[in-house]
């Protein structure tokens, strides 16, 4: 039957290839256990929906997130069973697509220049740390990356009701996403005065304004957790924040990686005219748009966020490429390539979000080794430490443990939070690296007082303070690229663990 369809056959074909690049990249982290959001709140979404149908969680705090990823994951989980491997491989089977939606919307967007630039453009996008980790991770970013570039490649083949179920689904991945359904339905309105055309992409708003009902009618709220809410708009609204988030959003997307060395290809390129595809008009667009939606309405301020747009950035620097001789092309692209590469394994010396390389695999890699330890030796205390570790030594489907722990959680780890506690009850504490602080950034006075006054920065409990407020010995330690877990517990030598019942 694909042999009839040359095209068909084609996409088939490749999306196959392009899946083979990625579980072969990923092969090592198939089976890595849940990172942070992902066992505190998309799987335990997910699972609400696959044994109940639930589609507002109640094994999680309820959002405003829409169902779209849970629903795809409760699907995969229904062929192959619930494991994290099925969870990891069905998310790597959408970022595939996602890079089929990559190349295809590259080769729209490059007609008329020379050489073969889609390749260019998906070579550094395979590298990119970011893509790399966020493409097996259960959350919402990539998949909406997915459907943000098929709906762009679909509007720019005017394929307008096509393009508009791609930003139904969309709008189901992530709520932020409704901002491209606006690019686009304004673009046929205004610029192109489509307006019958442009009434499909009013489809999105109506099946988004539909989850905000349902969500409403059953938590009471149309954004499910007012704290949510208001952390995601008032918190992130303050001018110094919200200037901050600007320029680390800047930082990230245009310096960060050696991508300031395809920022030279794009200026150059520009200058070039090389970006006379009209299409480039509504890329930019869109773009624009999403990055300051994600700045403005993001008190978490994370990379995540933008990496609808990071494809595009890529293919962009790849448009530039095509104006370079032969030689200076190639060390470009090698020197930007290196420099995501490098990013993958090495960490900034800068606080940043784990889950921005590898560095989440070494947190869960300790979080591990501890969850092991503390089942091991310590299964009938309840462990003292803060969320994620919580919720991981909890529940066993998340992958640390193999019996659930009790656990008592703080807010976090900070000295004023672990003070107040009272020091007979706490015969166990886990204690771990919540961000990255090791660095000369962070050593400097003016940087914590900074981060202190505007971003609610304190200084964890340390070794010296749990001695002498708990009375506690530290029993065992784990360090792993800067980062770091300790157990202390009220007996020096951990108890021995009973035989079990014959």
């Amino acid at each position: 039957m694909l042999r009839r369809h040359p095209r068909t056959f084609a996409y088939v074909f490749s999306t196959l290839a392009f899946a083979l690049i990625l579980f072969a990249a990923h092969g090592p982290y198939l089976s890595l256990p849940y990172f942070w959001d992902e066992l505190g709140q998309f799987v335990p979404a997910a699972l609400d929906l696959f044994r109940d149908g639930s589609l507002v969680p109640h094994s999680a705090i309820p959002n405003v997130h829409p169902p779209g990823v849970m629903a795809w994951l409760a699907a995969a989980w229904s062929v192959a069973g619930y494991s994290i491997v099925a969870t990891r491989t069905a998310m790597l089977i959408l970022a595939s697509f996602g890079l089929l939606c990559a190349f295809l919307l590259s080769i729209e967007l490059f007609r008329g220049l020379p050489g073969a630039p889609a390749f260019l453009a998906l070579l550094p996008l395979l590298v990119d740390p970011l893509f790399f980790t966020q493409s097996m991770m259960a959350q919402l970013d990539m998949p909406a990356m997915v459907f943000s570039l098929a709906g762009l490649l679909l509007f720019l083949q005017n394929r307008h009701v096509a393009a508009a179920a791609a930003c139904c689904a969309l709008v189901l991945s992530k709520e932020t996403g409704i901002v491209l359904p606006l690019v686009l339905g304004l673009s046929l309105t205004i610029r192109k005065r489509q307006r019958i055309q442009a009434a499909w992409y009013a489809a999105p708003f109506l099946l988004l304004a539909c989850w905000l009902a349902l969500l409403w009618r059953t938590t009471g709220t149309p954004f499910g957790d007012p704290a949510f809410a208001r952390y995601n708009t008032v918190y992130a609204l303050h001018p110094v924040r919200l200037g901050a988030a600007f320029v680390r959003r800047f930082y990230y997307l245009f310096v960060a990686d050696f991508r300031w060395v395809g920022c030279i290809a794009i200026v150059y390129g520009w200058r070039r005219g090389v970006f006379a595809h009209a299409g480039w008009k509504v890329v930019g667009a869109f773009a624009a748009f999403h990055v300051t939606e994600v700045t403005v309405l993001g008190g978490a301020e994370l990379e995540r966020y933008l990496l609808p747009v990071v494809p595009l950035f890529y293919m962009a620097c790849a448009a530039g490429w095509t104006s370079f001789a032969p030689v200076w092309r190639n060390v470009s692209v090698a020197a930007l390539c290196l420099g995501l590469l490098a990013g993958l394994a090495i960490n900034p010396p800068y606080p940043f979000p784990f889950e921005n390389n590898l560095a989440m695999a070494d947190f869960v890699a300790l979080h591990k080794a501890a969850a092991e330890y503390l089942e091991r030796n310590y299964p009938g205390e309840s462990v003292y430490t803060a969320w994620p570790l919580t919720a991981a030594l909890r529940t066993p489907e998340f992958g640390y443990v193999h019996r659930g722990l009790k656990t008592v959680e703080t807010s976090d780890l900070h000295f004023s939070t672990l003070n107040k506690l009272d020091p007979e009850k706490v015969q166990v504490l886990a204690m771990y690296s919540r961000t990255q602080e090791d660095g000369w950034i962070m050593s400097n006075v003016w940087v914590r007082k900074f981060l202190t006054r505007y971003f609610d920065y304190e200084r964890q409990m340390t070794s010296i303070e749990c001695r002498r407020k708990f009375g506690l010995f530290s029993v065992m330690r784990w360090t792993r690229r800067g980062q770091w877990i300790e157990v202390y517990a009220r007996d020096p030598r951990p108890p021995p663990v009973p035989s079990p019942a014959m």
